[in-house]
């Protein structure tokens, strides 16, 4: 079982990096150039929510069965196991929280503008934190 959630796990964050790039995209070129908030925009901004949450919870499922997330006392001694036990965890639980965020308050906007800006500004410090969440553990983001 470990095996097939790690990969899956592994595998999917190229979907959300990839949706989470384009919802940045097209919410920068559409706040600067004001463009509408079209219906196209609000399913990007949607299936971004449905795979980050769903990576969460391969994530959350791999928290409690890996090898490498250990609760004892040389936790937070060894580089390896901290990373894997506290950093990688609560930086991406900030970036999901991040994307949750920019899509639930932009769904309620009336300005498309600020629709735009919301998603774009939240999802871009979201892509930087998971960029450097991924950075630290050393395996690159390829």
């Amino acid at each position: 079982m470990y095996p097939g959630l790690l990969h899956s796990h592994s595998y999917l964050r190229y979907g959300v990096l990839a949706l989470l790039i384009v919802v940045i995209v097209t919410s920068l070129m559409g706040w600067l150039g004001k463009k509408p908030y079209t219906n196209t925009n609000n399913k990007l901004s949607l299936f971004l929510l449905i795979a980050t949450h769903l990576q969460f919870l391969l994530g959350l499922t791999l928290y409690f069965v890996s090898p490498a997330v250990q609760f004892n006392s040389s936790t937070m001694k060894e580089a390896s196991i901290r990373y894997w036990t506290v950093e990688h965890i609560s930086m991406m639980i900030i970036g999901v929280a991040l994307i949750t965020v920019a899509r639930n308050t932009a769904k309620k906007m009336t300005v498309d503008e600020s629709k735009h800006k919301r998603l774009f500004i939240f999802n871009s410090i979201a892509l930087l934190i998971i960029l450097a969440s991924i950075a630290m553990s050393g395996r690159g983001i390829i």
